[in-house]
């Protein structure tokens, strides 16, 4: 039976849905996890769940050790990976609390490590392909999850991710949907990246929380504002992962 890694962004780093739920420290070549996994199960499916920014929420953006938390899932067993992520919405039509089932990520971060490869083999450079770096399967699984349960969602987006902790200027705002992009967060790219480079097949569930602050009409993004939408929707996420997981490690 396979085990399904569950990373939990901000507004579920912690969830109560794991039956027989125990807790275990990873060590990893790369230093320590956000926090520790804990596994359990789903309707009898192994999984294991870590909390992307700790329990607490207490780790940036910026500091997420991203390359352990991958590392150490894989150490654990996983054979996929669903996370979670509140986003921002840069397009009128994905409304707050809707959900989008990534397909493509921008990358704009700055000053992460986000690959494995520190050297090359001598004549052997690895260069992980990235053209589709959300797995079809997965991204199947939480469409058809979605559309059983009635949930609001939109079956792709692109998703920028930007450094944090910061949000973005209007200029900025702007200049990402000048680019294509359709919601932003602090987190996705630099995940499927190394999750991709990793061989461990992976796909990221967003929920929209607000507008980030293109849209003048709206009140620019706050903190706060963000965990009250996703607290509010937590409830579907849960669901959502109720939903898929059984059927992903059958």
């Amino acid at each position: 039976m396979n085990t399904i890694g569950v990373i939990g962004g901000s507004g579920l780093d912690n969830p109560d849905i794991l039956q027989d739920a125990t807790d275990r420290e990873v060590a990893t070549p790369y230093g320590a996890t956000s926090a520790p996994l804990r596994a359990g199960t789903i309707d009898g499916v192994p999984v294991v769940l870590l909390a992307r920014h700790g329990r607490e929420h207490t780790v940036p953006p910026s500091q997420v050790n991203y390359r352990a938390n991958v590392h150490a899932l894989r150490s654990a067993g996983c054979t996929r990976i669903l996370a979670t992520t509140a986003v921002g919405s840069l397009r009128a039509e994905i409304g707050r609390g809707d959900f989008v089932i990534l397909d493509q990520f921008i990358d704009f971060t700055r000053q992460r490590r986000m690959t494995y490869h520190e050297a090359f083999a001598p004549h052997r450079p690895a260069h992980a392909p990235m053209a589709d770096p959300f797995a079809p399967a997965l991204r199947a699984a939480l469409i058809a999850g979605c559309r059983e349960l009635g949930i609001r969602h939109h079956e792709r987006g692109t998703v920028v991710t930007i450094e944090g902790p910061r949000f973005s200027t209007r200029a900025e705002s702007r200049m990402f949907r000048a680019w294509g992009a359709d919601v932003i967060n602090m987190s996705v790219a630099t995940e499927a990246a190394l999750a991709n480079e990793a061989g461990v097949p992976y796909a990221a569930v967003a929920m929209s929380t607000d507008y980030d602050c293109w849209k003048e009409d709206e009140p620019p993004v706050s903190w706060e504002a963000v965990l009250d939408v996703f607290q509010a929707n937590a409830r579907k996420m849960t669901d959502l992962l109720c939903r898929v997981i059984p059927r992903l490690g059958a």
